[in-house]
């Protein structure tokens, strides 16, 4: 879940409707100087799919020891330190039915969202919030998702629908920052991030190189990138998101049937250049 306050509560986002929202901006991407992704079919797949996993965690929102939704916010951007909120087993157990699920489907798509699960929970994971008898599951988690991705490359390296440089480690590396970035938009439009911020990673251009992009808020949801990846200026998107009254809820019980009994609605993201 990722939320948003309000004046009179939380908007609340979930996971795979934030991933969509990735997914939207990806299928736009691509200009001039900034490549489009390939090989398409399994890049997108992959951006629109990569929290599905928390579909089942989400419909039944819990709340922290504070009371609050628990959920992605904007204290969370740029770090991943909220380890003590959660059970780190069932985190773990959600992130690789995530990438399970893609693999079912689709290799390609699925070693880009095991990369993803890998990088957020070493690049970005403070764990220093992990309990130390439970580092043990982390590491024993990550070293399960590395032997993955191994198996995932022999795999589409073998599949004759895809080309050499559809596998190589410079395209797969490339779709994978392309997918980062993606999800940081994502994650900054549905908090409503106001701060300024980049997409992580030099992202690929067409002439062979990369560039970093730069995101600064005009207004709520309203983003200048700079330089600007998509395919034409003035972009606007739609997630679904509800909203919940309150600031504090006395159970998890108390705010599953406020989630429950709110109407969905559509925040609207806009990017410009």
């Amino acid at each position: 879940m990722l939320r948003l306050e309000s004046e009179t509560g939380y908007w609340l986002i979930t996971h795979p409707d934030h991933a969509r929202l990735a997914g939207a901006f990806a299928t736009r991407w691509g200009n001039r100087l900034f490549a489009k992704p390939h090989p398409r079919t399994e890049v997108l797949h992959g951006i629109h799919v990569h929290d599905d996993g928390w579909a089942a965690r989400d419909a039944s929102p819990g709340i922290t020891r504070q009371g609050k939704p628990s959920a992605f916010s904007q204290e969370l951007v740029g770090k991943y330190a909220a380890f003590e909120e959660i059970d780190l087993a069932d985190y773990l157990a959600v992130r690789e039915r995530a990438v399970e699920e893609v693999q079912a489907s689709n290799a390609y798509a699925a070693l880009l969202v095991s990369m993803h699960t890998y990088n957020l929970l070493t690049a970005h994971a403070d764990r220093t919030t992990i309990a130390p008898e439970q580092l043990r599951l982390l590491d024993a988690f990550l070293e399960r998702q590395l032997a993955l991705q191994h198996d995932l490359r022999v795999r589409i390296r073998l599949d004759a629908s895809l080309v050499a440089a559809d596998t190589s480690d410079e395209t797969i590396l490339n779709n994978f920052r392309l997918l980062q970035a993606c999800d940081n938009l994502s994650l900054l439009s549905c908090v409503a991030f106001m701060q300024p911020a980049t997409l992580l990673h030099p992202l690929a251009t067409n002439d062979g190189g990369a560039s970093t992009v730069a995101v600064s808020a005009l207004a709520s949801r309203h983003f200048r990138l700079e330089p600007y990846p998509f395919d034409e200026p003035h972009l606007s998107f739609e997630v679904p998101a509800r909203h919940v009254e309150g600031h504090s809820f006395a159970s998890s019980a108390q705010l599953q049937e406020k989630f429950a009994a709110a109407k969905v609605e559509g925040l609207t993201i806009s990017v410009s250049p």
